[in-house]
């Protein structure tokens, strides 16, 4: 892998070179930053320095496009007030999320693209969970443990939720943006179980003292 740390400014000539949508001009990459996607990348052992050169290049790219744009755009952008379906007052977590919710999606689609032009489907799920700490892999089970005879459509469908919920969270900047992308999924999972006439909370609450017993 060639050395990135050098100046850390990254010119947008891959992206061009294939095609893919993005903002012109060039951007700064942190150090740590760079460190951290080397690192990811090199768990992959890809065996090919320029596409290894070419997925870090699209993941520090991308996260440092949203951090730029979280740091650029506060919750103090978004005026307070209440959510229209809850009827409580917006939190500063409520706020954030709105803020950051607002990027343009060519940040999304670039990382994306930029992945899949060089990486198997396997692969860009492994960069994924990297990105989310692997929730899908660590929730997924306990979805199985609450309810021990989910049929395969449900199962099916909880892990589509929570991949959906995944590949969302992304591009979101800290731990809690990304848990509350989750958190919106893990209502959708319910509501799913519900719906095929399970009962969610006699099944959680029969879960929660299996732990303590």
């Amino acid at each position: 892998m060639q050395n990135l740390k050098i100046s850390y400014v990254i010119v947008f000539l891959f992206f061009i070179a294939t095609g893919f949508p993005s903002i012109a001009g060039t951007i700064e990459l942190e150090a740590s930053q760079v460190e951290k996607v080397e690192k990811w990348v090199g768990e992959l052992n890809l065996n090919n320095d320029e596409t290894a050169d070419q997925v870090v290049t699209v993941i520090a790219t991308h996260l440092t496009l949203i951090r730029k744009w979280h740091n650029e755009h506060p919750y103090t952008t978004v005026p307070a007030g209440v959510n229209p379906r809850t009827g409580e007052q917006l939190t500063k977590l409520d706020r954030e999320m709105i803020a950051d919710s607002a990027q343009p999606d060519s940040i999304h689609e670039n990382l994306m693209n930029g992945l899949r032009a060089n990486l198997s489907e396997e692969q860009v799920e492994f960069i994924l969970d990297k990105y989310t700490v692997g929730k899908v892999d660590f929730t997924f089970p306990v979805y199985k443990q609450i309810v021990p005879d989910m049929t395969a459509e449900e199962e099916a469908k909880i892990l589509e939720y929570l991949k959906e919920a995944r590949e969302m969270a992304v591009d979101y900047k800290n731990m809690k943006e990304i848990s509350a992308i989750f958190e919106i999924y893990k209502t959708k999972c319910e509501k799913h179980l519900i719906n095929n006439g399970r009962d969610w909370r006699a099944l959680y609450k029969a879960f929660v003292k299996s732990l303590r017993d």
